[in-house]
């Protein structure tokens, strides 16, 4: 009877037992399921720890081989999954929640184990206790470090890293390890090429480890013997020696206005200050007797160009360009060489006209060169100096040309001498047109046949033969009231007109009532009765010789030559524009890295006679002779130094400098 009611009483526990060691193998079946693969599920099974009701637990097993895993895995990826102290967890409740039969408490102790599940997520090492599994062992592979990458949405919770080599390759198959790769290891840092300016990223050091003023090297061209110490040369007569530098030192309005220009020169080196202080050791270090500067800023000038100018020994005049340009031209001379005699500022700009609408400028000073008082009752002929700067615009070649015709016109009336002849000249300055452009030759020939021509082409700068519409030169090129004759010629200096011609004043005019012209009858004219027969009489006190304007020396209308322009001053270029011992042709400036030649120097030379026929391109030396001359540069060597400006030239283009000598003559 005992027995019975202990049976009767067990049977329900039995029951309950069986219920919850169920639901532990159960739950513990989908746990294994989601950390191994299939082939280990078996395996993992076996290991775990068998109870009172082993037929039970094989018959789960085979019954989960029966139904699939692929509903199980993805009923298990629902939810994050333990891998430590599942079975202390679930035993633990059993032991703590003996008395609970009913339904009620099997949802409660599901519930309870999920959240049990859920914080065993945090847990890091495996749980070979329960399961008697040795870990495994750790990679020595390289850690895992994030990178600055961008990632979406779907990978913005990523934040666990596996550390391991086999987790590694688990991790291959998630997206989220894009956003990730294996740190680099630190290189040795290797010491960068230094650099004077910080921050250079354009302008890099010359290929060649040669000094800048050794890459810029330009030798003196010497084509006479060396001066004695008062500046004459003994030969077949003493000369008076000076030498000429002629240099566009670039306005630093106009450089900060195209500064796309200069994107090849650090900002340090376009500065300025930097700048101002190369140029004046440029004129320091070659001392030249006459200065001609163009691009001049006219603040820069008065403030320091003019001041330093000025303790160096110079007497500067300036012209500033016309309207609201901000530079201008200089010609500045030492007095202790020359005495001024003459200095002519020359505009360009005529109101009203359309060719000449452009603000340039240019400077003409006549000099009298002083000899020193020990040679005695000696002379020298006066020195005609003449700068500018001719418009750059390629497409205007007829403005350029205009240009030139009033500078030559106002060189030839300060030079000219009593007899008809002219002074020596030396005619400088940056005219924006290359060797043996038709504007080059006419300044040497003397000549230039211009009509029909594009204007493009007088300057030579640019091909635009390519356009469709192009302007071309006609006759004449200038209107006559600009009072320019085609010889480049004030009209008042052909035919100098009488003092009072113009002076029509009341008693000029009353002083013709009665002259002899005036009571004679004109042939021809129709006889009219009271009108007509009458002649006027001679008033008595009227003298009988009455001054009668001569005409026959009024000035005529001058005549213009169709199409042709010429001048008399005979010049010819100092430089020949080529390099024979480098075989490349000269450079002067580099507009966008390209090597070109727009500054000269030209002065007074006689051209050679062959027969009754003059060549005007062979010259000897006559008045002004050409002594000796600085050597400019070709393009490859200005490219090893970056190009223009760089740190040692300070302006995008170089100096021109010449040695002349002049005949000393006696009274």
């Amino acid at each position: 009877m005992i027995a019975s009611c202990l049976c009767y009483l067990l049977l329900p526990v039995a029951r309950l037992f069986r219920a919850l060691t169920d639901a532990f193998f159960t739950c513990r079946k989908n746990a294994l399921l989601a950390k191994s693969t299939a082939p280990q599920l078996e395996g993992d099974f076996a290991m775990a720890p068998r109870g009172t009701d082993q037929e039970e637990c094989e018959g789960l097993l085979q019954q989960w081989r029966e139904e699939g895993a692929s509903p199980v895995l993805s009923a298990a990826s629902e939810g994050p999954l333990a891998d430590k102290g599942l079975a202390q967890s679930s035993l633990a409740l059993l032991m703590d929640n003996p008395g609970e039969h009913d339904a009620a408490s099997e949802d409660k102790w599901s519930s309870r184990q999920l959240s049990d599940l859920r914080a065993a997520e945090s847990l890091e090492e495996p749980f070979p206790e329960v399961l008697e599994e040795e870990p495994l062992p750790e990679a020595g592979g390289p850690l895992w470090t994030a990178v600055p990458v961008q990632t979406g949405p779907q990978y913005v919770d990523c934040a666990v890293l596996p550390m391991g080599a086999p987790a590694a390759e688990q991790w291959e198959e998630d997206p989220a390890v894009v956003a990730w790769s294996i740190a680099p290891e630190p290189l040795p840092q290797e010491e960068a090429t230094i650099w004077p300016f910080d921050g250079l990223g354009q302008l890099q050091p010359p290929p060649m480890e040669i000094p800048y003023h050794e890459i810029l090297w330009r030798e003196w061209e010497d084509f006479s013997t060396q001066p004695d110490s008062q500046g004459l040369e003994a030969g077949d007569g003493p000369q008076f020696q000076f030498t000429l530098m002629s240099y566009n030192i670039l306005a630093q309005d106009l450089m900060q206005q195209s500064a796309e220009l200069y994107l090849h020169c650090h900002p340090d080196i376009l500065s300025w200050s930097y700048r101002f202080a190369n140029i004046m050791q440029e004129f320091q270090h070659w001392d030249p007797d006459i200065l001609c500067l163009q691009e001049v800023q006219e603040d820069h000038y008065w403030e320091q160009l003019e001041p330093s100018l000025r303790m160096m020994g110079f007497t500067c005049f300036y012209k500033r360009r016309t309207g609201c340009k901000t530079d201008g031209c200089a010609v500045c001379y030492k007095p202790t060489r020359f005495r001024l005699l003459c200095a002519s500022p020359v505009e360009y700009f005529r109101p009203g006209l359309e060719l000449l609408n452009r603000d340039n400028v240019g400077l003409v000073l006549l000099l009298q060169p002083l000899v020193p008082e020990g040679l005695g009752p000696v002379s020298v002929a006066p020195l005609c100096v003449a700068n500018t700067h001719v418009l750059y615009n390629p497409r205007r070649g007829d403005v350029k040309l205009a240009q030139m015709a009033i500078l030559l016109a106002e060189v030839d009336k300060v030079a000219r001498l009593s007899d008809g002849s002219h002074c020596p000249i030396i005619l400088c300055g940056d005219l924006n047109s290359v060797p043996d452009s038709p504007l080059y030759n006419f300044i040497r020939d003397g000549e230039l046949q211009y009509h029909g021509m594009p204007a493009w082409k007088v300057s030579g700068q640019e091909d635009f033969s390519h356009q469709l519409y192009q302007r071309k030169l006609q006759a004449p090129l200038w209107p006559s009231s600009l009072g320019i004759t085609d010889c480049c010629q004030y009209v008042t200096s052909c035919h100098p007109k009488r003092a009072g011609r113009l002076k029509y004043g009341r008693d000029f005019l009353l002083r013709f009532r009665f002259c002899s012209v005036a009571c004679q009858r004109p042939v021809g004219l129709v006889f009219m009765e009271g009108v007509t027969d009458t002649k006027p009489e001679r008033p008595a006190d009227w003298a009988e010789s009455v001054l009668e304007e001569d005409t026959s020396d009024l000035e005529p209308v001058f005549p213009r030559t169709a199409g042709t322009i010429q001048h008399c001053l005979h010049l010819t270029s100092v430089y020949t524009h080529f390099l024979p011992q480098h075989g490349r042709p000269e450079v002067t400036t580099m507009p966008l890295g390209l090597g070109t030649t727009v500054d000269y120097i030209f002065f007074s030379a006689e051209p050679y006679e062959s027969g009754n026929r003059t060549d005007p391109r062979l010259y000897r030396d006559g008045t002004l002779k050409l002594l000796g001359r600085l050597s400019l540069l070709s393009e490859e060597i200005l490219w090893a130094a970056n190009g223009l400006p760089n740190p040692f030239c300070s302006s995008d283009h170089l100096c021109l400098l010449a040695s002349f000598g002049m005949e000393v003559t006696a009274p």
